[in-house]
């Protein structure tokens, strides 16, 4: 361990320490951001971008466990990202099957997929029908893993769910435009039964959500940091916490 690694760790061991597990977020959203940008950084591929950043991931559900996050969703693919050439995306695919197996061997997170089934791969539709069905029962952090996520696709997604319930019981239309309320739609959502986001956190230092649970991050709140996600540290998670910690959440009042 090299004098900088020491600094750091003391460091994040005190402001761990001074970290108020009262103010701790219960749901945190990650935009996992920077992976190409920190394997060209770094002299490597892309793959070894995604696959530094898919092994960060377990860490940094460690460091959650540590502070009592009982949620946390981690926007791994979105729609958008299919429009990348397949000798990105293919390899990217084995990545993310290979992390959700991981995630789901490990034994101590509940799996849970947010996004479109019908976009991906069979083999991605069964790794990740397995894992759930695998951590169904595990008490520990619900890990979503959005994959084939988009922010607009989910609202569209449970408003076509909410219709469909509603002519599957017989409801007419009149009916369900007098039902229809934020509480129905949220029954429809990919996180329906899931508080909401407490905390988003995007690395790379981009400041925008990209769409990442629109309906969901209405009052939550935002930390962008500037540090590409492969190289997240402790620390960048603890001062994150501590950032939440010190706002006030008003929702609007």
């Amino acid at each position: 361990m090299n004098m900088r690694d020491l600094v750091y760790r003391l460091y994040a061991r005190r402001v761990g320490g001074r970290l108020d597990h009262e103010q701790v977020p219960k749901h945190i959203g990650l935009i996992l951001d920077g992976n190409r940008r920190w394997a060209k950084a770094s002299g490597g591929t892309t793959a070894q971008g995604h696959q530094a950043g898919a092994e960060k991931i377990e860490e940094f559900l460690g460091w959650c466990a540590e502070t009592d996050v009982e949620v946390v969703t981690l926007w791994m693919l979105s729609t958008d990202n299919f429009d990348r050439p397949e000798s990105e995306l293919i390899p990217l695919l084995g990545i993310i099957e290979n992390t959700v197996r991981a995630l789901a061997a490990d034994g101590r997170w509940r799996v849970h997929h947010v996004g479109t089934l019908d976009v991906l791969p069979d083999r991605t539709r069964t790794t990740l029908k397995e894992a759930e069905a695998a951590t169904h029962d595990n008490t520990g952090i619900l890990v979503n893993v959005a994959v084939g996520y988009g922010g607009r696709q989910e609202i569209a997604d449970a408003v076509r769910s909410l219709l469909l319930d509603a002519a599957a019981k017989g409801t007419t239309f009149e009916e369900l435009a007098e039902a229809v309320d934020i509480d129905l739609i949220s029954e429809h959502l990919y996180t329906r039964g899931q508080p909401d986001p407490d905390l988003v956190i995007r690395t790379s230092g981009e400041q925008r959500l990209s769409g990442f649970m629109l309906w969901q991050s209405a009052h939550s709140e935002y930390y962008f940091c500037e540090v590409f996600w492969p190289a997240f540290r402790k620390v960048d998670f603890l001062r994150a916490m501590r950032d939440y910690a010190a706002r006030h959440r008003r929702y609007g009042g």
